[in-house]
């Protein structure tokens, strides 16, 4: 999974194709639990271009965002946001697919 560098990153990627940006921190346990499934979901997902946002290095992204809780996904089409998945609950593989799937 990509890496957020800097905020001018995040504005490219977010006005160009399609990404779903997850934010996360190393500290948080149900960030971690989505660790092993992941990688099985970007390939299953290939269309979506992922990429992890430190929630720590970027608060003042989160807050533009109102992502308050961890782990969350947002996703971003040629500059608009198509979909959202945003709490501080524990996501399941199933929770994450049907969130994709429901991308419109």
């Amino acid at each position: 999974m990509q890496e957020l560098q800097s905020m001018e990153d995040f504005k490219n990627l977010k006005e160009n194709g399609t990404h779903i940006f997850l934010f996360s921190a190393d500290w948080c346990p149900d960030c971690r639990f989505l660790d092993p499934f992941m990688p099985e979901i970007e390939k299953e997902y290939s269309d979506y271009t992922f990429v992890h946002v430190d929630r720590d290095k970027f608060l003042d992204l989160c807050a533009d965002l109102d992502v308050y809780g961890i782990p969350s996904f947002v996703a971003f089409r040629d500059g608009k946001e198509i979909g959202r998945f945003v709490s501080k609950d524990r996501k399941t593989k199933e929770e994450v697919e049907k969130f994709i799937e429901s991308l419109a």
